[in-house]
């Protein structure tokens, strides 16, 4: 729903729970949104997704700050929620990004729920003001979160899509001190970066600078590293000096990690493959529907046309039922862990068991 509503959103929510009897409602708000096929950017609207889900075991709980800091060990959120991780099959989760630390609470789920997924998005709204709405049922939050748990007969699949495309070899990490890391393969980090660079053709050291990003694999147990296998993080600060880089994360010494480089084109790369990679570990199974939380960094201003990523979905799934919006930053797994991103789409199916 557009911030333009949120005086009417408790009237709007009621309504809509009498009118089309939905047994559960849950959502937030968003300066644009995603319905069916078209991304509508700053177009004020409401964008419903009624999905029938055959067999599903549907509970919704509403969390905040005051919980996240609570939170000690994997036993809380079971509590909270009263759903244990063989209730469910995982979870669907819309968040305030002003008044929760969304990094912190991610965490702690893990430890609860992990290696369920968790899918969703940070909501937006009006920033001048930092206010953002959630809602559950006939409520509205202007802070803390909703997680739906998708239990039962259906399962969420998920395609995490962050835009970027791997660039040079992969490496180890073999020195690293807090986010600073200081030697690759025993080599002074910028010197591996420098290398990676100059190896690109000028065409793509164009695209690639100042568009550089550090790619950490997850799960080191895989035999071979792909898209998907590694979570993106930014590369804040390259020192020649010292030869080291600072990245917006905490990697560790002995970590396979892979320089990377993001542009419309390496992310409607991304998107294509891992749709299809989806897709073709799906089969048959029936799919009921999707909710796309899609990056406010992505949309027309990333790609030069609208509908990209709605499109995309739908003409590898469609034609389906999807909803979504646009975030202040997108949640979603990376091997056997949730995280949050950014610039990146976020697409949860609902899928049979």
């Amino acid at each position: 729903m557009s911030p333009k509503f949120f005086p009417h959103a408790k009237q709007a929510l009621e309504i809509l729970r009498v009118h089309a009897q939905i047994p559960l409602l849950a959502g937030c708000s968003s300066q644009s949104l995603i319905a069916g096929g078209e991304e509508l950017e700053e177009n004020p609207g409401v964008a419903l997704g009624l999905y029938s889900l055959p067999g599903a075991d549907l509970k919704a709980f509403h969390f905040t700050q005051e919980q996240v800091e609570e939170a000690n060990g994997p036993g809380y959120w079971r509590l909270e929620t009263g759903i244990e991780p063989e209730q469910t099959n995982g979870w669907l989760a819309f968040v305030d990004p002003f008044h929760i630390d969304s990094e912190a609470w991610l965490h702690t789920w893990n430890e609860a729920y992990a290696p369920l997924p968790v899918t969703g998005g940070l909501a937006s709204g009006d920033f001048a003001e930092q206010r953002t709405q959630v809602y559950l049922n006939g409520d509205v939050f202007e802070e803390g979160g909703v997680a739906i748990s998708v239990g039962g007969d259906v399962r969420l699949a998920s395609v995490i899509s962050q835009g970027c495309t791997p660039i040079g070899d992969t490496w180890t990490l073999t020195r690293v001190e807090d986010n600073i890391i200081h030697e690759i393969g025993n080599r002074p980090a910028y010197k591996v970066l420098e290398e990676t660079f100059n190896n690109l053709t000028p065409q793509e050291q164009k695209i690639a600078r100042n568009n550089l990003f550090v790619g950490l694999v997850v799960n080191e147990y895989l035999e071979d590293f792909h898209r998907g296998d590694f979570l993106i993080r930014n590369l804040l600060v390259v020192d020649p000096r010292s030869g080291s880089i600072a990245v917006g994360a905490f990697p560790r010494a002995g970590q396979t990690m892979q320089f990377q480089r993001r542009s419309a084109a390496a992310a409607m790369e991304d998107m294509d493959e891992l749709l299809g990679r989806a897709k073709r570990e799906l089969h048959d199974s029936p799919v009921y529907g999707g909710c796309l939380c899609s990056c406010n960094g992505r949309g027309q201003g990333l790609f030069g046309r609208p509908n990209h990523d709605a499109e995309c979905v739908q003409d590898r799934f469609g034609p389906m039922g999807l909803t979504g919006f646009f975030c202040n930053g997108e949640i979603g797994p990376i091997g056997e862990k949730n995280f949050l991103h950014g610039f990146t789409a976020s697409l949860a199916l609902f899928v049979k068991k």
